[in-house]
């Protein structure tokens, strides 16, 4: 069984295109019927998103911890309970490819890397759109990390010591410890998520800070953001 760990902190606005694509995903033919879970840790929700994850017919798991590093492992614990062999992470405010799931799979390795693309803009405007891209590698082996497009096998998961509870950049210390015990990684680009670039992110040192740093560094009025305590983009 193949799982998908969504973590939510109030995100209404965002979670039905998420789910829609994700659970698209999950019916690609290169799957061969494979099942596949999702799962949303509703994190401190205090708007309608458990409804809509609901009518959707997702499992949510309502947690308080505000802390994307504890829901991510809690979504993976209760997913690997379940028996899940294959781990994919996303976020409430992305949208998948429809061959999202299959590319991880098809690429039979311990983790697989994949690159983000912003959804619009138009908050930022051009001179951070440039910033951002004059950075960013859409290649094959490349070295970003995003906790809204990762998948790994249940085994790695495990050997690497799951998700530590953090605040911020969670995944990176996740994929430091596949590297730690010899994981085999694939960073592709070929699989691409779309993520939001809004200003109000949710997360200290998640990517909706990092564009908003960007402005900042290049003279652009500083962001007041909704920060709440741990989602990351």
């Amino acid at each position: 069984m193949i799982g998908v760990v969504i973590p939510a902190h109030n995100e209404e606005r965002h979670i039905t295109a998420c789910l829609t694509s994700v659970l698209f995903a999950a019916e690609h033919p290169a799957l061969a019927g494979q099942p596949v879970c999702v799962v949303v840790v509703l994190d401190d929700c205090t708007d309608q998103t458990a409804q809509i994850v609901a009518a959707h017919g997702v499992d949510g798991v309502e947690v308080r911890f505000q802390n994307v590093g504890k829901a991510r492992a809690t979504g993976a614990d209760h997913l690997l309970a379940a028996g899940a062999k294959w781990l994919a992470f996303t976020d409430a405010d992305t949208v998948v490819p429809p061959d999202w799931l299959a590319r991880q799979i098809e690429f039979n390795a311990d983790a697989v890397c994949g690159t983000v693309e912003v959804d619009s803009w138009n908050d930022h405007g051009d001179w951070v759109r440039s910033a951002y891209m004059e950075h960013y590698q859409f290649i094959e082996n490349h070295r970003h990390i995003h906790g809204a497009n990762l998948g790994l096998s249940a085994e790695a998961y495990r050997n690497a010591g799951g998700f530590q509870h953090l605040t911020a950049h969670e995944d990176v210390h996740l994929v430091a410890d596949l590297k730690r015990i010899g994981a085999h990684i694939v960073w592709t680009a070929t699989n691409p998520v779309i993520t939001s670039a809004r200003k109000d992110y949710k997360c200290r040192g998640g990517f909706g800070e990092y564009l908003a740093n960007l402005g900042v560094s290049l003279g652009l009025p500083a962001v007041d953001s909704q920060v709440s305590g741990g989602i990351s983009v």
